[in-house]
């Protein structure tokens, strides 16, 4: 459905619940068209181009909160979603109930990064994976073959208005490419991984993406465990980021609310080294996040949520704001158009410090520097914040990166690791993510090895 089709319903979807009873009534749409194609062996393994999408009613009724949600927009969709919306509210019992926001005076400018996506037909998407994985494979005869290599392309679109005249719209664009290859020497064998991702994929270098995956695949060849015991350990930036993105959850006021955080009532209490400065920017340039505002309306903003170690506030909708007596911070989430309104991050990162990662590892002297963690599922308790992880890097010896290191366990704890960071490096990327983090010196941590 195009453009005006679509603001037609919705017109006509308003007007009809003010009609039937609804005191107020807000409607969220979501759009998505997906492209990838991934290639096994110099062979198309898997090709993909979805449509998918839906729109979904929250209205009152007699003060009560009603959700219904529809993948069809004509005139029974209409009496469908009022008549759902009135069914969801009489068995809402819920003791504080959620309001349809009127929307704020202002909001912030956010331009549209360029994109080129447009221009890539499907034919020249799969002649630039088959570019990456060559590259890939022409880089070492040890590296023979790809565990995959895929090129994937996104575009979406976001709309929300509701019966108090608010009408907010967002569009984005993103690709994404990357390349898993396989090194084999011997017996052993080793997996590499590189990503490009961003809004242009002329962007893209295949030479460079797949040179790069061959070459971290070719340095954990003959990846041996550590004796078990206490080592400095430096996080990089891609384990450092998986941690975070695990651990986010203790961040929102609502996990907070329901006790699922150990974050409850602390802010202005000093919970991470003066080293930790932890953003929430849904206005970062380019950020796979960035929104001017959030699902329930609410202007966007950027904030400390952990300022120079202090915790500042946690990430708030209006619900979770209301019940603690503070301001929105406009984190409020939905996870499609049928998804209930959560709080959750946007582009969520630990400001990069002012050190290169060779000289973090220079200032340590020996160690571990561990480039990957596993298990996050299973091995992290997001409440507690104990984690167990499997974990794989290389060896810190007088400041340089040595042998490769695998099946070593890595343990701690989040809240203890935010308070035992010593540094943080520069080297912040996203990778395609909107939750990342740059290398930290973790201090002293737990390793399980042989």
């Amino acid at each position: 459905m195009d453009r005006v089709q679509m603001d037609s319903f919705i017109d006509r979807l308003l007007a009809a619940a003010k009609e039937a009873g609804l005191e107020t009534a807000e409607v969220y749409y979501t759009e998505a068209e997906a492209f990838s194609v991934g290639l096994m062996k110099g062979e198309v393994d898997s090709y993909e181009v979805s449509t998918s999408g839906g729109l979904g009613l929250r209205g009152t009724v007699d003060g009560r909160m009603g959700y219904a949600a529809t993948e069809a927009y004509d005139e029974d969709a209409i009496a469908q979603l009022i008549e759902g919306v009135k069914e969801s509210a009489a068995l809402n019992e819920a003791q504080e109930q959620d309001t349809i926001f009127a929307g704020d005076a202002v909001y912030p400018e956010i331009g549209k990064p360029e994109s080129d996506l447009a221009a890539w037909s499907a034919e020249k998407k799969i002649a630039l994976a088959h570019e990456i994985e060559q590259a890939a494979l022409s880089r070492d005869s040890r590296v023979s073959q790809t565990q995959g290599v895929s090129v994937s392309t996104s575009r979406g679109v976001r709309i929300l208005r509701n019966s108090y005249g608010l009408n907010l719209r967002r569009e984005g664009e993103v690709c994404v490419a990357y390349a898993s290859p396989i090194a084999r020497e011997g017996e052993d064998t080793s997996t590499g991984f590189k990503i490009a991702a961003g809004y242009r994929l002329g962007d893209v270098k295949p030479a460079e993406l797949g040179a790069g995956a061959a070459d971290d695949a070719l340095a954990m060849l003959h990846a041996k465990p550590v004796p078990s015991g206490d080592y400095r350990v430096i996080l990089r930036r891609e384990a450092m980021g998986d941690l975070l993105a695990t651990f986010s959850g203790v961040f929102s006021a609502e996990n907070a609310q329901q006790k699922l955080s150990l974050l409850a009532g602390r802010e202005g209490e000093k919970i991470a080294s003066d080293a930790v400065t932890l953003m929430d920017d849904p206005l970062l340039p380019g950020g796979f996040a960035s929104t001017p505002f959030d699902g329930e309306g609410s202007a966007s903003r950027t904030k400390a949520v952990i300022d120079a170690g202090t915790l500042t506030t946690l990430l708030h909708s209006r619900k979770t704001a209301k019940k603690q007596g503070v301001e929105t911070t406009g984190n409020a989430l939905r996870a499609g158009y049928a998804g209930a309104v959560r709080v959750g991050p946007t582009n969520f990162f630990i400001r990069p410090g002012e050190k290169t990662l060779e000289q973090l590892m220079a200032e340590m002297g020996d160690g571990l520097v561990i480039t990957d963690v596993s298990g996050l599922h299973a091995g992290a308790n997001p409440i507690s914040g104990d984690f167990s992880l499997l974990s794989k890097g290389f060896v810190i010896r007088d400041g340089k990166q040595a042998e490769p290191v695998e099946q070593v366990t890595v343990a701690g704890n989040f809240y203890a690791l935010l308070k035992s960071i010593r540094a943080v490096a520069d080297d912040l990327r996203f990778d395609g993510r909107s939750i990342a983090s740059p290398s930290v010196d973790a201090g002293v941590m737990k390793v399980s090895g042989k």
